[in-house]
């Protein structure tokens, strides 16, 4: 767990890089001692276990699900990531992280939304995936081996249902449809779980396009346009992204 993201900061230069001040192990272990309490619930158990001679883990147990670090690593990626070190930039830093913990299977069957998603590194390709989300962080869920087929379908059933609810800003520009959401960028592609009711929106806005076709970049906004609009758009974009026609998306896999 090495990204900036994680954390909840912006990827620092590297010049920033050279200016922060590592985060000391002690002063990540006194933050940790007076948090985590406070984060921890019935269902969610956070605890410092002290190994003699071997530093401390922080273990986290939810259901059925389990993450043990090192304190000593923890500090190294908040380091690497620029987290600043005092008690205020450590606490954040150590929320963020916890809340990026494995999704349960009853918190995907309870919370999760229905989103695209790459379906590998290669970034070429996108499918349909679970994400659960806490506050401004979304956790994809990967189903534990317990999770049985008809659970797995319900629980996917549910999460669609739920993307037609997301809350999704759309804005007509010339001949673009762009839909985003304000304050987690990933759900922005829970409008394309009902595509016939984002065309509808997308004609009432008065963007009338017979044949559309969606430009997908996870993470970020959606962009419906005409075919060639939408490739050429796709063609000039500095990040991978993946064009397809709206009856498609109905046809993605599961991830």
């Amino acid at each position: 767990m090495t990204a900036s993201p994680l954390f909840g900061i912006p990827a620092p230069r590297l010049l920033h890089r050279f200016r922060s001040a590592p985060v000391d192990v002690a002063d990540l272990h006194e933050v940790a001692l007076d948090l985590l309490p406070r984060l921890a619930t019935p269902r969610l158990r956070l605890e410092l276990v002290r190994r003699p001679g071997a530093g401390t883990l922080l273990c986290v147990e939810e259901e059925e699900r389990s993450q043990r670090v090192p304190l000593v690593d923890l500090a190294d990626d908040m380091s690497s990531a620029g987290v600043p070190g005092t008690p205020a930039g450590i606490a954040a830093a150590l929320r963020i992280w916890v809340a990026h913990r494995p999704v349960t299977d009853d918190d995907a069957a309870a919370a999760g939304i229905a989103v695209l998603d790459w379906t590998d590194v290669t970034r070429t390709a996108v499918g349909w995936t679970v994400v659960v989300a806490r506050g401004v962080v979304t956790v994809p869920w990967a189903p534990s081996p317990a999770a049985r087929t008809a659970e797995l379908h319900r629980t996917r059933s549910s999460a669609t249902g739920r993307s037609h609810d997301v809350p999704l800003e759309m804005r007509v520009e010339g001949p673009l449809a762009l839909w985003s959401h304000r304050t987690v960028p990933v759900l922005a592609t829970a409008a394309l779980a009902a595509p016939e009711v984002m065309l509808h929106r997308i004609a009432g806005a008065g963007l009338v396009v017979p044949d559309i076709h969606v430009v997908v970049t996870p993470h970020r906004p959606v962009v419906c346009a005409a075919p060639g609009v939408a490739r050429r758009l796709a063609g000039q974009a500095s990040e991978e992204s993946v064009t397809l026609p709206w009856r498609d998306l109905a046809d993605l896999p599961w991830i």
